[in-house]
This record gives C-alpha cells, sequence and structure tokens, in this order.
C-alpha cells in the first residue's frame, strides 16, 4: 500500500512520522514522507498513484478541503491527526468547532484522536462518529521509555546542566499579528463564529504582559547563579530574532531553536513553561516541569498544561522550585511529582503502555486498503519531478535577488533542508530499538522528501 504522511512542521513532527514510516514499510508498505506541495505536485502531475494521504490537521478552509476532493477524486483515502491536539484547551468543544467541520469530516476516511478528543468529536459529529479512533499520537510514542535511546544529545547542548524554558508567545511569531488574523479569516474561523474576531486582540494584551514577566524572570535566574545555563526554547512559529533582543548580554542563556524538543526535554533537569504543550511532552518523559504563572489570564484558556509538576506564581517561589531541582537534579526521574502528572496525562491522553499508537493507527490504514491504493509507483520519474520542483524553486530565487525590492515572503521555512545520513541514522535506531530485522529502504527523493520502503 502506498502511504503519504505529510509533514508541516519537521521539529514537531519529523520523529514521530518517521516512526510511522519504520513500521509501516516493515509491513511491506511504500511510504513516502514530504510537505504537502511535493506530495500534491507528485499527484496532480498522475507520478503518483492512489494510497493513503495522511495530513496533520482538518481545519476547514476552502484550500484544504478543495485539496483533498481532489485526492478523493482521483482514488486516494485520506485519513488525519490533529498535530495541536487541543488537550491543552480548557474548551475542547471550541477545538473541536473550529479545528473540524460536518464538511471536514465527511472528506476523511479515519480521524484518530489523542484521548478525550475522540469523546468530544463523536458529541459534536454523530454523523461521523464512526470515523474517530481513539488510537492516541505517535508523538506520545516517542517520549515513552521504550524509545529512550532514540534521541541523541543535542548538538549545541551547552557543557553546564540546564534549565529549559519552553517559549509559547503568537507575539513573538514570525508574521506580524495583521496576517495571523488574514489567516485565521480565510480559514473560515470568523463565519463560523463571528465573536471569535475580537479574542485574538484580547489574548495578545495579556501575550505582551505575560513576555515581560519572562523575560524579567530569566534574566533574574540568569544574574542569580553561577552552576546552570539556560536554553530558551522558541515555539515552531516564533522567530528567534526578538528573544535575541529581549536576552541580549545574558551569557549563559542559550535561544536555540534547532532540532527536535524531545532531546533538550530528556537533557534538561528541569523546564519552565506557561500553557504549554512542551509540558504533556516533559511529563512522559519524567523531566521534572514548573508552570510559571505570574499573571492571570483571562483569555487564554488553556490550564490544562499547568497542571504538571509544579505551579508557582510569583519569582520567588520559581526560584525556589528551580534551584531545588537543580540541587536534586541526580534524582529526578524519582521526583514525586512524575506520578502525579501521569495521572493528569490521563484525563485527556490516552497512552497504551503494551501497544504504539503507531501501530492501531497503521492497523486501521490497512483496514482501509483496497487493490487502487496498492499500484505501484514510479519512484524514478517522481525524483526527475523534484528535480524540476527545485530547479524552478532556484530560479524564483535568482529572479529575487535579481529585483530585490519585490516583497519577501514571511513565510518560515518549516521543513529545512534533510540530510540523508542524519535519516538514515534515525531510522536505524528506530529498526534498532523496536527490533526490526528487515532490511529498508531510506532514500531522499529531494531535500524535503523521503522514500521508506523494503528492499
Amino acid at each position: 500500500m502506498n502511504i503519504y504522511l505529510h509533514v508541516e512542521v519537521a521539529i514537531r513532527e519529523l520523529d514521530s512520522k518517521l516512526l510511522l514510516a519504520v513500521l509501516a514499510a516493515s509491513k511491506g508498505h511504500q511510504v513516502i514522507l514530504s510537505n504537502m506541495g511535493e506530495i500534491i505536485n507528485g499527484i496532480e502531475t498522475g507520478v503518483l498513484a492512489p494510497g493513503i494521504f495522511h495530513t496533520k490537521s482538518l481545519t476547514p478552509s476552502r484550500f484544504k478541503i478543495d485539496k483533498h476532493q481532489k485526492l478523493i477524486d482521483n482514488g486516494f483515502v485520506v485519513t488525519s491527526i490533529d498535530e495541536e491536539g487541543g488537550f491543552i484547551d480548557n474548551n475542547q468543544n471550541d477545538f473541536a468547532k473550529t479545528r473540524f467541520s460536518e464538511k471536514s469530516i465527511h472528506q476523511v476516511s479515519a480521524v484518530f484522536g489523542w484521548g478525550k478528543d475522540v469523546e468530544i468529536l463523536k458529541s459534536n459529529y454523530p454523523k461521523n462518529s464512526s470515523k474517530f479512533y481513539k488510537t492516541g499520537s505517535p508523538r506520545i510514542d516517542i517520549n515513552k521509555p521504550l524509545l529512550k535511546d532514540y534521541w541523541l544529545k543535542p548538538k549545541k547542548m551547552p557543557n553546564k546542566p540546564f534549565l529549559l524554558v519552553a517559549s509559547n508567545f503568537s507575539c513573538t511569531y514570525h508574521k506580524p499579528f495583521c496576517e495571523y488574523i488574514r489567516r485565521i479569516r480565510t480559514a473560515g474561523y470568523f463565519d463560523r463564529d463571528p465573536e471569535l474576531f475580537k479574542i485574538p486582540f484580547q489574548r495578545m494584551s495579556e501575550e505582551y504582559l505575560l513576555l515581560y514577566a519572562f523575560i524579567d524572570a530569566i534574566k533574574k535566574l540568569a544574574h542569580n547563579n553561577n552552576n546552570y545555563d539556560i536554553v530558551l526554547r522558541p515555539h515552531p512559529r516564533e522567530a528567534p530574532e526578538p528573544w535575541k533582543i529581549y536576552l541580549e548580554g545574558l551569557p549563559n542563556v542559550h535561544i536555540i531553536k534547532e532540532d527536535a524538543i524531545m532531546p533538550w526535554i530528556k537533557n534538561a533537569f528541569a523546564l519552565i513553561h506557561n500553557s504549554c504543550s512542551t509540558a504533556v511532552e516533559a511529563a512522559v518523559a519524567g523531566t521534572p516541569v514548573i508552570s510559571y504563572a505570574p499573571i492571570k489570564r483571562q483569555y487564554l484558556k488553556k490550564d490544562f498544561a499547568n497542571k504538571f509538576g509544579n505551579y508557582v506564581e510569583t519569582y520567588e517561589d520559581l526560584l525556589e522550585n528551580t534551584n531545588s531541582l537543580f540541587k536534586n537534579n541526580q534524582y529526578k526521574y524519582n521526583n514525586p511529582t512524575i506520578d502525579k502528572s501521569y495521572e493528569t496525562l490521563s484525563e485527556r491522553i490516552f497512552i497504551d503502555k503494551n501497544e504504539l499508537s503507531a501501530d492501531k493507527i497503521i492497523r486501521v490504514w490497512e483496514s482501509l486498503d483496497n487493490k487502487r491504493l496498492s499500484k505501484s509507483n514510479n519512484w524514478t520519474k517522481f525524483y526527475w519531478l523534484l528535480k524540476i520542483i527545485k530547479l524552478k524553486r532556484d530560479l524564483g530565487k535568482i529572479v529575487r535577488k535579481l529585483f530585490p525590492n519585490k516583497p519577501k515572503s514571511t513565510s518560515v521555512e518549516k521543513i529545512p533542508s534533510l540530510n540523508e545520513s542524519d535519516i538514515r541514522e534515525r531510522v536505524n535506531r528506530f529498526q534498532h530499538i523496536l527490533g526490526i530485522e528487515k532490511k529498508l529502504e531510506c532514500k531522499l527523493l529531494s531535500n524535503k522528501t523521503i522514500l521508506i520502503k523494503l528492499y
């Protein structure tokens, strides 16, 4: 069977999608991991045969609905798991209504859920309840103790022990605020609920106050210790440049966005955050969490993520908790808050101790198989198509250099150029840990497209 995995944000999704690909390929399926553009080009030109198209959300924008309909018209089967998850939102019904619609769900054959979101979706969309599967997420799989040896130490990891600060501030995103308003308007959010228009403005006012409180706390923590460093981790949609300005002149503070978040979580002595899903990943991994809430938030209702670890509201308590966790760093996996974190996780996230979520998803895919989804692909032809696409892209860059006054794109490079040896090493690590002895072919068809299949 042909399986096409849509990767939107590589540092968030690549490793979990690789896990899916390795397990699926070991069962005889041929798997492509790539961005939307390169997969769609292969499909629209007729180069790629029908298969499972697995995407990262079902946000009911006109663009996405039209793309999915073209896939279906060409014999493809569409499935999805929402990478945002919605599990940190206080009101998961709002998440279900804004990230899904009757039409977007009607198009797909299966929607995989992290846990409680499946119940919420079934209650909001009862006509399509048979399409929802509580599998859990492969992003939780890769944080489990089973896969702890998959993660290598980050290349830029400080020599000293370090405190990890996870940023989640929309006021430091790459695109300006007005572009965010335009994007969610285009996606139809305001059509579905006109009251949503004022909410981003309310949230942004709080964002700036909280941002200042975090900057102030980081500066104080940096000045009041000589024993550990601080790593500030921007959100995938954040630009690191604002943080470099805000925290300028602090030699023991490192602003690092490269690589997946998990290696940083596993090597930190503690995580500080506010309303960030990184706290969930840290809880699964066993890294102590401090939820820092120096201001009361009225408009961003994501308190679930702040239930993990220690909840503090003042800088004095933050300093005391941080120092205590640093002092007991060697005992962090025996921290009493970890058991409590797992209890909190179970409220909204399904974690099967006996089976990976990735295996559950693949089993559903196999139940959807038909003869059309297993037609052979001409991978050489797809390879050369991607070469032509890259050539056109490179020509576009030359044109922009020749005409520098042309407006520049503010979009984020969500999938940076992939390295074939690095991807092969990751695949090999998964195979070794999972005991997969079958020989897999792992090949980069372009700098953003990976093919994994049996030899």
